[in-house]
């Protein structure tokens, strides 16, 4: 794809800001009422995260999925709010970020689980698990990665990611567990079911810390499956799927051996979570991770960024439709942190400034049902500190709204939840 710089953004475009402007207002009228600040409470909750995905990479999602006036279904939901992001510095990781979300607790970056003094906090997963309700992690990213492994384990570093899979099985007790990362469940010299080295990154191999934890799992009545067709014929209420030796696509600047395209994807992944975990009659509590949008925009590849993003909103409307048809669910979408310092500009300008030191751009991308098309500006390959939407649909939704801390969607989670923090 070339690469092209322009100026401002033109009155044709829709960008951020007019993104900000809306859910401004969403979060200024629509306050709570009264009768809604004590809602009935929430059986179950499929919580979204779109790794590293602000509010331009929504707007560019949007502008390449549905147009100009469309809605993505993460989009079109009736509550919507602006969540800080910072953790113990300005600058947040997943880890952290993840871990204010499962635990309600600001941390160091790369803490799982752990508090600023590395003392273990108790996650909303296991208060659910505590309370009866089935429990579930799924992911494009290894599922022992940091946004899924702050939902189930406490460990003082990301990195330990054999770890995490241990305690996953032996403490949270996780029930459905789907997505990549099957080299840490293997030792080094175990290739599994999937190769060492594969060709399109040689790096990845098997290379567990805690033994062979696929016949530990097993051991622990998980059904383990390889692939779609035994994903979809998997029965039972404990299920680990791992898909890819790592992340489940391969996260390159465009053109330099990137590929998104998961062996099961997102939306197929999060239909069979649901079917699972909906058995248990108590409820459940289900995270689903997109964090191809975050690799991807740590490259600087828009076009893939934005797939992953389109893969994202699809399983988000497979969530709104369960919970239409299940009332007592709550539906979020928001993200960790963004990634890339991403805006949209206008692609009718042929000025190019790449090579000014000023930003990195691509594009032209089209509008859907328009004749207009994008550019993708970047300024970082990096995390950046701006505020990241949150969406919300279902019953306890209205808690969502206003302008809060990360750490404020733990004790929402709760309240809506109706559990108690346990000193």
């Amino acid at each position: 794809m070339k690469l092209f710089k322009t100026k401002a953004l033109k009155n044709t475009m829709i960008g951020t800001a007019a993104t900000a402007l809306v859910i401004t207002t969403l979060i200024s009228t629509q306050v709570p009422t009264q009768a809604e600040a004590a809602p009935q409470q929430t059986k179950n909750v499929i919580l979204f995260v779109g790794d590293g995905m602000g509010l331009a990479h929504r707007d560019a999602i949007r502008l390449a999925t549905v147009g100009l006036t469309g809605k993505l279904a993460m989009e079109d939901m009736p509550y919507a709010g602006l969540i800080h992001t910072s953790s113990t510095i300005n600058v947040t990781d997943s880890a952290a970020a993840a871990t204010a979300f499962a635990s309600g607790v600001k941390t160091y970056n790369g803490a799982i689980g752990m508090d600023a003094n590395k003392k273990s906090v108790k996650t909303i997963m296991e208060y659910a698990k505590d309370a009866g309700k089935a429990t579930g992690v799924v992911t494009t990213s290894q599922v022992t990665d940091a946004t899924g492994a702050a939902f189930g384990s406490h460990v003082e570093n990301r990195s330990a990611q054999s770890e995490i899979a241990l305690q996953y099985l032996t403490k949270s007790k996780i029930d459905v567990i789907l997505g990549g990362g099957e080299d840490f469940w293997y030792p080094a010299g175990d290739a599994g079911a999937l190769k060492d080295e594969p060709a399109e990154d040689p790096t990845e191999k098997s290379k567990g810390t805690q033994g062979n934890l696929i016949t530990k799992a097993k051991q622990y009545g998980y059904s383990y499956v390889k692939s779609k067709t035994e994903m979809m014929n998997a029965k039972g209420g404990k299920l680990l799927g791992l898909f890819a030796n790592e992340e489940m696509f391969q996260q390159k600047p465009e053109g330099e051996g990137d590929i998104y395209n998961p062996i099961v994807s997102l939306p197929d992944m999060t239909k069979k979570a649901i079917d699972v975990l909906s058995a248990n009659k108590k409820g459940f509590f289900l995270m689903v991770e997109e964090e191809a949008i975050d690799e991807m925009a740590h490259n600087n590849n828009a076009a893939l960024t934005i797939k992953a993003g389109q893969e994202l909103d699809k399983a988000v409307k497979l969530a709104k439709d369960y919970a239409k048809k299940n009332p007592d669910t709550l539906v979020l979408v928001l993200a960790d942190h963004e990634t890339g310092g991403m805006s949209i500009e206008d692609a009718a300008d042929d000025k190019d400034e790449t090579g000014d030191a000023i930003s990195k751009e691509d594009g032209p991308f089209p509008i859907v049902n328009s004749k207009e098309s994008f550019n993708v500006d970047w300024t970082t390959s990096g995390h950046t500190a701006i505020d990241i939407p949150i969406t919300a649909i279902g019953l306890g939704s209205n808690l969502f709204t206003g302008v809060y801390e990360n750490t404020e969607v733990f004790t929402k989670l709760m309240q809506t939840m109706g559990l108690k923090i346990k000193k």
